[in-house]
Order: C-alpha cells, then structure tokens, then sequence
C-alpha cells in the first residue's frame, strides 16, 4: 500500500526495504491510529520526499517527528529575494559573519553547496530529480552553510517530469511548467518529454546572478575576478544550443 501510493506521488517504483523510514510493520496497542496516521502523512507530497531522502542527502530538510498529519522538521533560516546576500547570515552562524570579508567567504560557501546540491540531484539517485520552483524562498542554509531545499512541491523524479512535460500544444510556451521546460513538436503538437532546461541553469538564473550582479561590486574582490564570475553566471543562465 505504501509503495503504491510513493509511485502515484513520485512516480518511483521502490523496494519494500525502502519503505523503512516511511512505515513500521510493528503492531502495537495503537497500530490502527498509526495506520490512519501514517496514511494522513502520505497524502502529503513533501512528506513523502523529507522522509524517503532525508537519509541519502544533506540537502533535504530533516524530519523530526509525527503526530497525525502533522510533522515536524529542523528549523533553519530560509532564504528572501530582499535580502541583500539572499540568506541572512547573521541569523544562520551569528554575529561573526557580519564583516564583509566573511560574508564574501559565506556567500563563496553557499554557492558552491549549490552546485554540489545541483550534481547530488542530477546524478546520486536512480532518476533526476528536477526542481521546477526555483527561488530564494524555497531554501535554507544549515549552520555549517549547507543548502537545503525546504519547499518541494514543484521536484519531480525524472518519470514524473516526462508525464507532466509530454503535453498537447500550439508553441513551446504551451511546454512551460514554472522553471522546467520542454519544446513544442509542431509536427504532432506535443510537447517533448525531455526537459529542455536543467536546474543548473535556473539556479544561475534566480539564485547566483543576485550575488554577481554588475550592481553589487565587492571591495574584497578584484574587479576582474567580479568580471569573471558575472560572465561565468550568465553563461551558466542562458540556453545552450539544444535548448533554443
């Protein structure tokens, strides 16, 4: 039953041994609640992916506890659009983060926990796993600077991405979901199931040009490094060749 309905959620077809952070086959004085409760959890998409991941990545947040169809998970500071280094960092790691050298070093740290969260997502599971709401909100950092993807409604396994891309249209802005796209087949008016874009590239789109944009020059980085690394992000955010 449990497996039955990961696979309507996920689209993942999984082994009975991957269901133990998810059900106990133990029979207490209460397992009709635990039933009902546990199947309450497993109405929820987020549960499903916290639980299921939260043993085979850092990048997933952490749940703590259950009761009913509520469930707690650690509490981390999430990222704003406002804020000037996306993720305050004050309120992550303390008051030693303030000088600008520092927060230089923390942004430094966060990126590259980006790319290594990107790679994670893209290679470390039986099926990509694509994020198709990408923005500040949506992660946190840990006081060791990792990044966390705490809102995961818009993350599909690669089986499910193909489902909801492979859809009738009339142009490729018909094959747009939030930040996942595919190109419209005008020949059979359908829309490819491969998607066209990657989580790399939105990443360097919403997330890193905020921090290397030509607007925000930093004193502690030379000029042609920030030209650099401007190129570099805008580079990474635009189409590559099989996506135009």
């Amino acid at each position: 039953m449990v497996a039955l309905e990961v696979k309507n959620v996920l689209g993942l077809e999984l082994s009975n041994t991957t269901m133990g952070p998810l059900w106990s086959r133990r029979r207490g004085l209460h397992w009709k609640a635990q039933v009902a409760s546990m199947w309450s959890l497993l109405q929820q998409e987020e549960y499903i992916y916290f639980s299921l991941l939260q043993d085979f990545s850092k990048h997933v947040l952490q749940v703590i506890g259950s009761c009913g169809h509520f469930y707690a998970v650690e509490y981390l500071t999430a990222g704003h659009a406002w804020h000037k280094t996306i993720f305050p960092l004050e309120d992550a790691v303390g008051p030693s983060f303030t000088g600008t050298k520092s927060k230089v070093k923390a942004i430094t740290d966060i990126a590259l926990s980006f790319l290594d969260m990107v790679n994670h997502f893209d290679n470390d599971f039986s099926h990509r796993l694509h994020l198709c709401d990408i923005k500040p909100e949506n992660f946190a950092i840990r006081n060791d600077l990792t990044v966390v993807a705490i809102d995961v409604d818009m993350a599909f396994f690669e089986p499910k991405m193909r489902d909801i891309l492979e859809q009738n249209c009339t142009g490729d802005e018909d094959c747009n979901f939030f930040d996942c796209f595919s190109k419209c087949d005008l020949r059979i008016k359908k829309c490819g199931a491969e998607r066209a874009n990657n989580n790399l590239q939105v990443i360097c789109d919403k997330i890193f040009r905020h921090w290397f944009s030509p607007n925000l020059r930093r004193p502690t980085i030379s000029f042609p490094l920030q030209s650099r690394l401007q190129k570099a992000v805008h580079e990474c955010a635009k189409p590559g060749p099989k996506d135009l």
